[in-house]
């Protein structure tokens, strides 16, 4: 809403919709909820548009990277439709006539190291072209200085890359104290907007990021890790979904 007040080419719609672009008839379905429950039932089981595009919260669908969603709509009461298209999960997937495009660019560190973008969805051809965001928000950087000669290593290193993003130093091995620091140094210097440090001496290849140890979590992991030790009446999944959607709705508040 903030976007659409500022630009008078953006439309919004808040019913069940059918356009049509290019002699392609395409159903838009809003955010379906109590209030419009039935309306957009029963405009999915009177149109004859063959595509939809909607933002849905369909079960077994990937949330984050393998975070599965374990409620919301059945994936069945849009068989009728030959592309479905939907936003919401953050991870890109597809199972059948149904398409999870993603966010276009990263915005937790559940997104790390996980393909971001746009589409482009042909009316003709009805095929969907990803175009890959070559920017990342969130970097993981591995220090291993075991096999250095000399400090020079560190100049050999693209510390550019790092620039305003959100780094998580992996220490695989430090045996030099103050080339550590002359690496961090050239790390802040670069412009990177947060740098965490993560130790792993006894080798346990930290490369997902739910296996970082607690100080280098990030805000959405720390929240769901402190729910599930909470003795609540609340389910678990309950709670964390909760949590997660005041997380995202707090991202988008200036």
């Amino acid at each position: 809403m903030l976007v659409a007040d500022h630009n008078n080419n953006i439309r919004i719609f808040t019913e069940p919709t059918d356009i049509v672009i290019d002699d392609t008839k395409i159903t838009l379905l809003p955010w379906v909820c109590s209030d419009n429950y039935e309306r957009c039932m029963d405009h999915i089981n009177s149109t004859d548009s063959q595509i939809l595009m909607g933002h849905l919260e369909l079960a077994g669908f990937e949330m984050y990277r393998g975070a599965i969603n374990d409620h919301g709509m059945d994936s069945k009461m849009f068989e009728k439709f030959d592309v479905v298209l939907s936003g919401h999960f953050h991870h890109k997937s597809s199972r059948g006539n149904i398409h999870y495009v993603g966010t276009p660019y990263e915005m937790t560190w559940s997104d790390y190291n996980d393909p971001r973008g746009f589409h482009i969805f042909d009316t003709e051809t009805r095929e969907l072209e990803f175009v890959k965001n070559p920017y990342t928000m969130f970097q993981k950087w591995f220090y291993n200085d075991s096999q250095w000669e000399d400090i020079s290593h560190i100049d050999d290193l693209n510390f550019g890359e790092s620039s305003n993003a959100f780094i998580k130093v992996v220490v695989k091995a430090k045996t030099n104290p103050y080339w550590f620091d002359m690496y961090i140094e050239r790390l802040e210097k670069s412009g990177a907007l947060d740098i965490q440090v993560v130790d792993d001496n006894l080798n346990l290849q930290l490369e997902d990021d739910q296996d970082l140890v607690d100080e280098a979590e990030d805000t959405l992991t720390i929240l769901t890790n402190y729910a599930n030790q909470v003795n609540t009446t609340i389910e678990n999944n309950k709670l964390n979904k909760f949590l997660s959607e005041l997380y995202e709705e707090a991202l988008t508040v200036e």
